[in-house]
């Protein structure tokens, strides 16, 4: 039940600005948190509310011009709550009313606000004593209305149970000041492309490695994971001062999940031996995949132009043939084929740093592309593992070569799928996650990158990215306008900050409560797989998280670590 005894009172406030409320003498003004969820009590409607600031008020400039002295308690008391008060300012995110099961709402009255508009903040209708029809803000509530805290039955109203039978809800954290789960809708999550971000060694990792497993326990989508670090298949090494390690994808869900190595000794060496090998021939490498990493390989805008001749010219193998042509050659070839010479041998003396990359060869006689198709077709989430290929050079131009092939593959299933209308050839919805998104999305790429045209259009593909990323600012406008949920840990930059809220309508209401996360473990969630913003403290990634979502028995942790059920959880509440 919402707390009986009220915090504040509504003294003004507007829709745009938010409202603000006048704490009552015996609440303290310590107490209230930036990112704290408030309910408002109105005569119609209870708004649920984020606490995006926290002041002091006075109620004469007397007071200020002479304060009581620090040793003068009696006068700090007396004046407390009439001369000097607390003020909040809250920031309305939905409204809702309690609506009687008489008048035949039922299951069928629930409702989804404006679902594809990730910048409203609307919300679902949860089932409980009673339908909750939750709606975007569009009023306020009347003077002296009365604040209370958010009870935990709000919460289950607004986020839902992580068992709700209906919607395959995921729990990533609470909020910072209850033990109640806050959860997404994953397939909600998964249905558009979404971002982590937040700066180094805030933990994205771990908020990764979560979602990641979430949307594996749940049967949300396939995933195909670009492991740069090597830190999402198998074990990796644990934050903090004494040295751990945390379980992979892998060892949490071994009959789910396969594993790719484009290093394989590396691989073998941490312990992994049933990783299969992964390699790319030159002749599957075409211009817009060396368009991408021209800045590693300080390529020219002319070398680029004549690798176009080169490849119109010998085909796929035109890297191979570039790398073995002699100077004469070269100048035969410039003068029947109107090149430059010189930019070609610029272009051949630079493709010589691609031998140094251990997963390419002159031809791929095994189609492993095909080998990581025929996994997600089965449903099998695929771990790429780069291990000490993780130069971006290396890393830039594997995940786009393969990626590129995904994209083919899964236009060509969508487009039968449209038109044979058969439930059977619909393709898997599959969600691609990389890392250092800012390289592949950055407004002078994104839109030669199979990654912009991922983020732009493949939704109707089946198609979405999970971009991990420390520098949000360096993505490209329009891609992050179409980032669905995200997930953000602390940022310091103010061009970072502002990128974050790009698209979101009211976002620098929350611009406050994202400066004053704390540097670890702690989260601002927004957009389209949660109801509203939320900051949360993130759900530990540890023994316990495993027993709760891994296949494998953990016969070894003590019993107490299993959490109680969610259906008791409700009981406890009446809901």
């Amino acid at each position: 039940m919402m707390t009986p005894h009220p915090l504040g009172s509504v003294i003004q406030g507007s829709l745009s600005q938010g409202l603000d409320i006048r704490l009552h003498p015996d609440i303290s003004v310590e107490d209230m948190r930036v990112g704290k969820f408030l309910v408002v009590r109105g005569r119609r409607s209870q708004f649920f509310c984020m606490l995006t600031d926290v002041a002091l008020g006075t109620g004469s400039q007397r007071i200020l011009a002479h304060p009581p002295e620090p040793e003068n308690l009696f006068l700090q008391e007396v004046l407390a709550g009439t001369g000097t008060y607390g003020t909040l300012t809250l920031i309305p995110m939905l409204m809702f009313t309690e609506m009687a099961e008489e008048q035949g709402t039922g299951n069928r009255g629930r409702k989804n606000i404006a679902k594809d508009d990730p910048g409203k903040y609307t919300g679902l209708v949860a089932q409980s004593n009673a339908d909750v029809e939750l709606l975007p803000v569009k009023t306020i509530p009347a003077h002296f209305s009365q604040v209370y805290e958010a009870s935990e039955r709000d919460f289950r109203i607004i986020f839902g149970w992580e068992d709700d039978p209906h919607r395959r809800n995921f729990a990533i954290g609470q909020p910072i000041d209850m033990e109640v789960p806050v959860c997404l809708d994953l397939d909600r999550f998964v249905e558009r492309s979404n971002g982590i971000f937040g700066k180094s060694g805030t933990g994205k990792s771990f908020l990764t490695r979560l979602l990641l497993a979430g949307t594996i326990q749940r049967g949300a989508a396939v995933n195909l994971i670009f492991d740069m670090h090597s830190e999402y298949g198998w074990e990796a090494v644990s934050e903090g001062k004494a040295f751990s390690t945390v379980k992979g994808l892998r060892q949490l869900f071994p009959g789910q999940v396969q594993m790719f190595t484009l290093d394989p000794e590396s691989t073998k060496r941490r312990g992994v031996n049933d990783a299969q090998e992964l390699f790319i021939g030159f002749d599957q490498i075409d211009v817009e995949d060396l368009a991408l990493v021209r800045g590693e390989l300080n390529l020219s805008e002319a070398s680029l132009e004549n690798a176009i001749i080169l490849r119109n010219e010998f085909g796929k193998s035109w890297i191979n043939r570039l790398l073995i042509m002699t100077n004469e050659e070269i100048q035969e070839f410039c003068e029947t084929k109107m090149g430059s010479k010189s930019s070609i041998m610029a272009l051949q003396r630079k493709l010589t740093r691609l031998a140094d990359l251990k997963y390419l060869r002159n031809t791929s006689t095994t189609n492993y592309v095909g080998k990581i198709l025929a996994a997600l077709d089965e449903g099998q989430h695929v771990v790429v593992e780069f291990g000490s290929q993780s130069t971006m050079l290396a890393y830039m131009l594997a995940t786009n070569v393969i990626a590129r092939r995904i994209h083919a593959n899964y236009v060509q299933k969508a487009d039968r799928f449209l038109q044979t209308k058969n439930p059977v050839d619909r393709p898997r919805q599959l969600m691609i996650t990389i890392e250092e998104a800012h390289r592949f999305l950055d407004p002078a790429t994104a839109k030669q990158t199979i990654f912009g045209t991922i983020a732009r259009e493949m939704r109707k593909y089946f198609v979405t990215l999970l971009v991990v990323d420390q520098r949000p600012s360096g993505i490209d406008n329009e891609v992050m306008s179409q980032i669905g949920t995200r997930i953000t840990a602390l940022l310091n930059d103010e061009k970072d900050i502002d990128a974050i809220f790009t698209g979101v309508s009211g976002g620098q209401n929350l611009r406050s409560v994202l400066a004053k996360l704390d540097s670890k473990q702690q989260a601002l969630i927004l957009g389209h797989a949660v109801p509203m913003p939320v900051v949360v403290r993130t759900r530990p990634y540890d023994s316990t998280f495993y027993r709760q979502v891994g296949q494998t028995a953990w016969e070894d942790l003590p019993d107490d670590l299993v959490l109680p059920a969610a259906a008791q959880a409700r009981a406890d509440l009446g809901l």
